[in-house]
């Protein structure tokens, strides 16, 4: 099985290290991983030039080498012409784009895994980014990886855990083989669609952990976002998708990724810096994450228009005040209305 990752930030290159040597361990896998790397010019050379020579992607996870047999390429269609799985890992906002340029130029046997944190919103309704990339691709079949896994640590080889959302029993124990390492734990689930709606959803609480650090509001404040945040994300699922299974919040993917996002993500830090700076989310992005995307915010945007057109915003004070902040120039001086504002128990969740 030839496997091609779509994207090489510093969580597509953190990943592209365990399946690099995994690949080359397995027999299941070919050995040579072709990684797309968007062409970029870093101090006078290109950075495919520099990945491919250097084994080291050195504008995004500089300090890590990369395994010889990922070989960089410029163009998504060649790097992913003859694939038989395409692990998909950048921005959600650039997922059409590269869809496009990959229609009928990829196996019509090949399926996907999407890495992607986000959701995109459609007809106004809600899409998953496993469904926008099999919408565009001729069904491919796409499932999801999403966990508590902040990609430098993960580089580093430090513990962590990850879960699989794959309803196939086979694939999944593929996927596994292709993702598990001695320090990366891989977990399979078969609730596929709740496992990729915990890893957009938990973007936005950081969101709100970040409001929290730049108000100075300490520990207490911040634990009562993450279990109001964690409400929301549960009664968001349970309502808007069928057979949810709240055992998945338990899982890496749920609380374990949210806690970790709401201390140590981008979205906290920049949220952080929004409030201590006075600056706008654009500026913060550009000055701040060295070409990466902030999801937070966008996604809080994605959700709020869902909620809007079914009347439902007041039952998500959380993620309605986070938008709202970010977007409608609502003080942040006021996030703290909407905690204390909260509904105790919210029916949906069902907990």
């Amino acid at each position: 099985m030839k496997v091609c990752i779509i994207g090489s930030g510093n969580w597509g290159s953190a990943i592209a290290r365990i399946i690099g040597e995994n690949a080359a361990k397995y027999d299941e896998f070919d050995n040579t991983v072709n990684m797309w790397v968007f062409e970029e010019m870093v101090d006078g050379r290109k950075l495919t030039e520099i990945i491919n020579t250097d084994h080291e992607n050195v504008k995004y996870l500089p300090g890590y080498k990369l395994p010889e047999n990922v070989v960089a390429v410029p163009d998504v269609a060649d790097a992913a012409r003859d694939a038989d799985l395409l692990v998909w890992v950048l921005p959600h906002q650039f997922v059409p784009k590269v869809c496009s340029q990959l229609s009928g130029n990829i196996k019509k046997t090949a399926f996907g895994i999407s890495l992607i944190k986000g959701v995109h919103i459609k007809d106004n309704g809600l899409e998953l980014i496993s469904q926008m990339i099999s919408e565009n691709l001729n069904d491919m079949r796409v499932y999801a990886l999403m966990g508590a896994n902040i990609a430098k640590e993960v580089a580093a080889g430090n513990y962590c855990e990850t879960t699989i959302g794959c309803s196939d029993e086979e694939r999944g124990a593929l996927l596994k083989k292709l993702f598990e390492v001695e320090t990366f734990r891989v977990v399979v689930v078969a609730d596929e669609h709740t496992v990729e709606l915990c890893g957009a959803l938990k973007n936005i609480v950081a969101v709100g952990a970040g409001f929290v650090d730049g108000l100075k509001l300490g520990d207490n404040t911040k634990a009562a976002v993450i279990r109001l945040g964690l409400m929301e994300m549960i009664a968001f699922a349970k309502s808007f998708y069928n057979n949810v299974e709240v055992s998945t919040f338990l899982e890496s993917c749920g609380v374990a990724d949210l806690i970790t996002t709401c201390y140590g993500g981008r979205n906290r830090k920049v949220a952080e810096a929004f409030v201590l700076t006075k600056k706008s989310l654009e500026e913060l992005e550009k000055e701040m994450l060295n070409g990466q995307k902030l999801q937070g915010p966008q996604t809080a945007a994605e959700v709020n228009r869902m909620l809007k057109e079914k009347g439902l915003e007041s039952r998500y004070p959380l993620f309605t005040a986070i938008h709202k902040i970010c977007f409608e120039g609502e003080p942040v001086t006021e996030f703290i209305t909407c905690l204390h504002n909260h509904p105790e128990h919210m029916p949906a969740a069902n907990l």
